[in-house]
């Protein structure tokens, strides 16, 4: 395929046709893009290494689709370039996070998940960018991706150009910091690669000595297991005990280590209206969340990314929340209150009653 495609658009201006492309990404609301070729041979080994150590937890979506991962034209056959794409999300009062983290009474849901649900705006403005090359050079293979399938997306970033990967393991970039997204577009066309982005991290490592469960094991090793973003998202089970007060009021993901990035200073406030948080999600009182029915968070967490966690988690994060939360006769009640609903998981019970205990 990717021999025939390159021979149909052989009298295509490549460089011109990437020039192109990144305007109309820009048009299109993306923040910037960036050109790269498939290999991730370095990339490759540090997963496998990060695998076999069972840092990934119970994410065995990392492992099970083989070394599709790290080569795109596996996953997708005739891929010989990956258009990367970022797209900030921080808001002008991104930085209002720390004191929300500070106030037991109210419950942090990690600044990404306050919006609309990041898959689909990005998915169709992909789909529209790549529309939009069709129009330019006719037809040619391709496929859109955005965290929606097994896709190396930063490691694809960092050769793109988009950043660098910090020692938090997400994304950097020297002049916006760390709040965006990323999106994909394999392709079959040869086009001209961009410059991979050099690393700035230096000798800086708030991220690892700030991690509220030192979940950065070393610069660059996120042991998922121990990470809060982890446990509190893709965990469909008990909660450890053991990470439970260091959860503190997070229930749903973990912003700290970029909260203590420097490089969020240069952070800048997206202009995507999907990305505005709704009221209902954010800020809000634990007590107050803890009181919705299962309707209720099928209702507010419509379109959220937030909902795929289901309503079992939500009572168990929110639970966890409580119980580290001041006690007062407000906080009690509404646990009691909850634990006489009767469609909840031994999960959710058994996280209720360990709030309960903790104001014993």
């Amino acid at each position: 395929m990717t021999g025939e495609s390159n021979k149909a658009h052989s009298s295509v201006n490549r460089q011109a046709l990437v020039d192109k492309i990144k305007t109309w990404a820009r048009e299109l609301g993306f923040d910037a893009a960036g050109i790269t070729d498939v290999d991730l041979t370095d990339h490759e080994k540090h997963l496998d290494t990060w695998i076999k150590k069972g840092m990934h937890g119970q994410m065995d979506y990392m492992h099970k689709h083989g070394t599709k991962r790290t080569r795109p034209n596996e996953l997708v056959e005739g891929t010989v370039r990956v258009i990367s794409v970022r797209m900030d999300y921080s808001q002008e009062n991104i930085k209002q996070a720390e004191k929300i983290l500070k106030d037991s009474e109210i419950a942090y849901i990690s600044r990404y998940a306050l919006g609309r649900d990041y898959h689909k705006v990005i998915r169709t403005k992909l789909k529209h960018l790549a529309k939009r090359i069709e129009a330019e050079i006719g037809p040619f293979g391709y496929r859109v991706f955005t965290d929606s399938a097994p896709v190396l997306e930063k490691a694809l970033a960092e050769k793109s150009g988009l950043g660098w990967i910090g020692k938090h393991s997400n994304l950097l970039n020297s002049k916006t910091g760390s709040w965006f997204f990323l999106g994909e577009i394999y392709v079959d066309i040869d086009l001209p690669i961009d410059s991979p982005a050099s690393n700035h991290c230096g000798t800086c490592r708030n991220c690892i000595d700030l991690c509220p469960t030192q979940a950065i094991v070393g610069p660059y090793q996120v042991d998922a297991r121990k990470c809060i973003s982890y446990l509190t998202i893709e965990l469909r089970e008990s909660i450890p005990e053991k990470y439970r007060k260091q959860i503190g009021n997070r229930i749903y993901g973990c912003d700290d280590c970029q909260l203590v990035c420097p490089w969020n200073k240069f952070a800048q406030a997206t202009n995507e209206k999907d990305f505005t948080p709704r009221a209902q999600l954010t800020d809000k009182k634990l007590v107050d969340l803890l009181d919705w029915s299962e309707m209720d968070f099928l209702k507010h967490t419509e379109g959220s990314a937030i909902r795929r966690i289901g309503y079992q988690a939500w009572v168990r994060n929110i639970a966890i929340g409580l119980g580290n939360a001041k006690s007062s006769n407000t906080v009690i009640s509404a646990i009691k209150r909850k634990l006489l609903e009767d469609n909840l998981s031994e999960m959710a019970i058994e996280h209720l009653n360990w709030a309960i205990d903790q104001h014993a």
